[in-house]
């Protein structure tokens, strides 16, 4: 007899299970793609589901799906701070940066929440060069995203690592933040451009969290515009990594003058695979996710869209 559990259907049945993507909006999303592409790889007779959820309903939603036998959930903008108090148990990285992406149901109930952003981000990066320590990391931006690229570069060893930004009130709430886990972290106001250009000077790896040069439906010119200027980009080593966390468009202004100049690049689309493939493998409980399919199906997916 067939495992329902292990049996990838033609369409669902009775017995698929769900996993999802809560978020707002959603729609534009790759994870369903890439996700359901390593469902049927693996066998597994569940589909993934991108769930748009206002902020007013995501109580309702969370409970509700884990009260429905819900196998896993993603979390992404703008609920990953404010789900962490709906979790029944966090991870040690998830309560350090006081934000969840992935959701585990508990065999006693509620929701274990981690965060696999960290692992997503660093998993290229090991992949390039195995070893940063004693590096210089210059993170572009100090909002939602950088919290945790700052844990990232940080586990990675980089000697120093510095934040820029524009806003001194965030800057600084943002050091005061993380200065107790990322003990190297200094801000760097990007206003001030003798500084801006002696950090790039002796940077290792810069990376860009801010959402300039990525595209936009409202504004066709937004994929012209960069963090980084072209006066910037002629500091940097040539030996540098710039890494974009954007992944539309690929590539974006900032990894185009970047590889111009020589250095080495990195997008944003291997983060969203792998911290997708490392959220699957806590659902799953398996080891065996295969990476290259999602992967693909993700670059198919953007292709398809021009």
């Amino acid at each position: 007899m067939t495992n329902p559990t292990t049996a990838k259907p033609t369409t669902a049945n009775a017995q698929t299970a769900l996993v999802g993507l809560l978020g707002d909006p959603v729609h534009h999303s790759l994870s369903p793609v890439m996700h359901n592409a390593a469902l049927e790889a693996m066998g597994l007779n569940w589909i993934f589901l991108a769930l748009p959820t206002p902020a007013n309903d995501l109580e309702t939603v969370v409970r509700g799906l884990r009260a429905v036998g819900c196998r896993g959930l993603n979390v992404t903008i703008p609920h990953k701070h404010s789900v962490v108090p709906l979790c029944a148990e966090l991870s040690p990285l998830a309560q350090r940066l006081g934000a969840v992406n992935a959701l585990v149901p508990r065999v006693d109930g509620g929701w274990f929440g981690t965060n696999t952003d960290v692992e997503g981000f660093i998993a290229p990066l090991r992949e390039a060069q195995s070893d940063w320590q004693g590096r210089r990391a210059l993170v572009l931006g100090c909002g939602g995203s950088a919290r945790a690229i700052v844990a990232a570069i940080t586990s990675l060893g980089c000697d120093q690592i510095q934040i820029a930004g524009r806003r001194p009130d965030a800057l600084a709430a943002f050091q005061q933040d993380c200065g107790a886990w990322a003990p190297s972290l200094t801000g760097l106001d990007w206003h001030h451009q003798a500084a801006l250009e002696q950090a790039l000077e002796a940077a290792d790896l810069v990376v860009n969290t801010t959402p300039l040069g990525m595209a936009s439906t409202h504004n066709p010119d937004a994929v012209l515009a960069s963090p980084l200027s072209p006066g910037d980009i002629q500091r940097l080593k040539p030996e540098c990594w710039v890494y974009d966390i954007i992944y539309t468009p690929r590539p974006t202004r900032l990894l185009t003058d970047a590889a111009a100049h020589g250095c080495r690049t990195l997008d944003g689309l291997e983060m969203l695979v792998q911290q997708g493939a490392a959220a699957l493998r806590l659902w799953s409980e398996r080891s065996d996710v295969p990476v290259a399919v999602m992967r693909h199906a993700a670059e198919a997916a953007l292709a398809d869209r021009g």
